[in-house]
């Protein structure tokens, strides 16, 4: 199955996270302009960002989660299935 990818906000550099939470561990900071898969989604630390307040956090790869507030997904809920 092809994971589909989406934007990160215009003029963000985004921090991922090792988890669903800004108390996790800075794993890297997306550059300007990158789009992030979007593996599966859960529920997390509550975030206010470009795109609204939320509390889903994308997984975008293993162990490494954004708050799905600042990536242009088109929706307020879950766009990709829940993480286990």
């Amino acid at each position: 199955m092809t994971v589909k990818r989406y934007p990160v906000a215009p003029g963000v550099r985004l921090n991922v996270r090792s988890g669903p939470g800004t108390n996790y561990r800075l794993v890297r900071i997306l550059p300007y302009g990158a789009t992030v898969p979007i593996n599966c989604q859960k529920a997390g630390e509550t975030v206010t960002g470009t795109y609204g307040t939320s509390n889903l956090w994308d997984n975008i790869a293993n162990g490494e989660f954004v708050a799905d507030a600042y990536v242009q997904t088109g929706s307020d809920g879950y766009v990709a299935r829940r993480c286990a």
